[in-house]
């Protein structure tokens, strides 16, 4: 197994398209029989609306160390030789990518499976936020893995009653996305680090509603 120090995880600030080349040359290796890639691309319409841009926010420190717990989590479980991640910040137009990762493996399911697993964990646990903008106004959404993830965890450590769930269902519904976040990581605020990352949570959700 390769070491994790092969690993390329970024978050490019506003405004710098992802270097789709860069991230593939990065896994690239003699002894790889496979490179699978997954190309997230913001599309041009949802539920009939006309879709101008996506816009992404994240509190960057937490969000690159989920990233590199995830690819971590991968190679845990599959033979691999590389990963490359790599997430936009800020306004992300109509057929641009948002999201960019490739992974390295000997065999072609190792790879496959490996990049299906990592796109799906970004989506459900890393503090990335983002807002669609249409023709005709614009909501902040979430993803429907981690509101998933979000009920499983919430059932299992017993956080919330059955009255709570409803009440995150239906935060869910209304699409304000970042006070359920909030929830979701709650746990004692152990340094300064998951302070400013509480207060970053807060902030967004003021902003959610204040939007809606």
């Amino acid at each position: 197994m390769a070491s994790k120090d092969k690993d390329l995880v970024e978050i490019l600030e506003e405004h710098k398209q992802i270097d789709i080349a860069k991230y593939i040359n990065h896994v690239s290796a003699p002894q790889a029989g496979a490179i699978a890639t997954f190309s997230g691309t913001t599309r041009d319409t949802f539920e009939g609306k006309t879709v101008l841009e996506l816009r992404y926010e994240a509190y960057v420190p937490m969000a690159l160390r989920c990233m590199k717990s995830i690819c971590s989590s991968a190679r845990s479980s599959w033979n691999l030789l590389s990963i490359a991640v790599s997430h936009c910040l800020g306004p992300v137009p109509v057929g641009e990518t948002s999201v960019f990762i490739a992974v390295s493996a000997v065999h072609r399911a190792d790879a496959l499976d490996a990049c299906k697993f990592v796109i799906d964990e970004i989506k459900a646990s890393v503090p990335i936020w983002k807002k669609e903008v249409y023709s005709n106004g614009e909501v902040w959404k979430e993803n429907s893995e981690f509101l998933e993830r979000r009920m499983d965890l919430g059932k299992k450590d017993e956080m919330w009653n059955e009255k709570e769930i409803e009440v995150e269902v239906e935060r869910h519904t209304r699409k304000s996305c970042c006070g359920a976040k909030v929830r979701s990581l709650r746990k004692e605020i152990k340094n300064e680090d998951e302070q400013n990352f509480y207060l970053f949570m807060f902030r967004k959700d003021f902003l959610c509603h204040n939007e809606m």
